[in-house]
């Protein structure tokens, strides 16, 4: 049986305007309140290597919704012992306003890091 040869790997896509790069790392922030996790995933995955100012966003946005999930697994455990539901009035402003802040900051080309996340993503 002959040797197959397999296809050569895709071509990375062709670099993005600043203007995209600023929408798509908005829309990595934004996307985040009603996405969680998955919306600056799959920008971060399309987009990679397009854009360092995306590519940054994206990841920050990233990282922050993984440090979010962390600790509301942190905020349901404690909440048996009524410390929880202390920390839930901390976490739920924070997981909205955030992102928010995030976004102002990338639409206006500011390269903005989430303060208390923990990089996961570098």
């Amino acid at each position: 049986m002959p040797y197959q040869q397999s296809a050569y790997p895709a071509a990375a896509g062709a670099p993005l305007s600043p203007n995209d790069e600023k929408t798509w790392s908005l829309a990595a922030h934004l996307l985040c309140l009603v996405g969680g996790f998955v919306a600056p995933l799959i920008i971060w995955l399309v987009f990679k290597g397009r854009g360092p100012f995306l590519e940054h966003h994206a990841k920050e946005a990233l990282n922050f919704q993984i440090t979010v999930m962390i600790a509301w697994v942190v905020t349901i455990i404690t909440a048996f012992i009524l410390i929880g539901f202390v920390l839930m009035l901390v976490v739920l402003p924070w997981m909205i306003v955030m992102p928010i802040i995030a976004a102002v900051k990338a639409s206006s080309g500011e390269w903005y890091r989430y303060p208390l996340t923990i990089r996961f993503v570098n």
